[in-house]
């Protein structure tokens, strides 16, 4: 029992730890705030340090040894994707030896301000020719260290109200981001069945048709393929739905899922999303 505790006690200070992090998708815009360039950054936990396009690298008095240059000044040129060039000069703090795919190399390490969204963190940076590479700027474990949590599946973030388009219905609803929900719940009216019977689950696999409208008051008469029934419980008791795939998203970026159909007439949101749509893709920040 005590074993459990400790366990549910670790779990939750680490929730409650992550919580105090912000989000980074496996790539990201971030600026080089010393070169006022815009880089299309790589994450990559698996680099201790961060690491910036950099050649023709001079540095003050020269030594034969790397370490022996440690403290002077390095003049180097970063250039972003965009083929815009900077000259910068910055003291040496350290070099660093990089073991990869093409050997073992020993680089420079300067400190630099790198900036995501506004936040700018100063850090180690080893200086590296990068000019073969798709990302000029790659962002290591140094600079996301204490601030960041990186997702790697890449989700958007979404408001707690958005314009989401249903494109069998050709409508734009200004849907309720509902996490709470289960499932997706889309307003229908006047649900026809071809062959229907009343028991509902024999009438899954055939096609119906209904009538459904946004808060313009725009409406469709819409068919589709019944996929199955779905048990929705709320506070007025319990009630099964028909369950249809549709094709959802923001305007461009649908793809398909299942939804329910409901009388949503007395609703203000004609459209709702439930896990089963943000799942995998989407991030929900209520302050938005």
């Amino acid at each position: 029992m005590l074993k459990k505790i400790l366990i549910s006690s670790v779990l939750l200070s680490t929730a409650v730890f992550a919580m105090d992090k912000e989000i980074v998708g496996p790539t990201a815009t971030m600026q080089v705030i010393e070169a006022n360039l815009d880089f299309e950054a790589r994450i990559d936990t698996g680099a201790s340090k961060t690491s910036l396009n950099a050649f023709d690298l001079k540095i003050e008095q020269p030594a034969k040894k790397m370490k022996d240059n440690i403290g002077k000044t390095i003049w180097f040129t970063t250039e972003n994707a965009r083929g815009e060039q900077k000259r910068l000069s910055a003291k040496i703090v350290s070099t660093s030896t990089v073991s990869n795919s093409q050997g073992i190399e020993t680089r420079y390490l300067v400190e630099l301000n790198i900036s995501y969204q506004g936040k700018a963190r100063k850090v180690e940076v080893n200086l590296r020719e990068r000019q073969h590479m798709d990302y000029k700027l790659l962002i290591g474990r140094n600079w996301l260290k204490d601030k960041y949590i990186v997702d790697v599946s890449d989700k958007q973030i979404i408001g707690p109200v958005a314009p989401i388009s249903i494109v069998e219905t050709g409508l734009i609803y200004e849907t309720r981001i509902d996490s709470g929900a289960v499932e997706n719940s889309l307003h229908a009216v006047d649900i026809k069945i071809e062959n229907g019977v009343e028991d509902m689950e024999q009438n899954v696999g055939k096609m119906l048709s209904f009538t459904t409208e946004n808060e313009k008051g725009e409406s469709r008469r819409v068919k589709a393929r019944v996929v199955e029934t779905s048990l929705i419980r709320n506070a007025q008791g319990s009630e099964v739905r028909y369950m249809v795939e549709l094709n959802v998203g923001e305007p461009g970026k649908e793809y398909k899922v299942k939804v329910n159909l409901k009388d949503r007439t007395k609703m203000s949101n004609k459209f709702l999303i439930g896990r089963n749509w943000l799942q995998g893709h989407y991030l929900v920040d209520v302050s938005l």
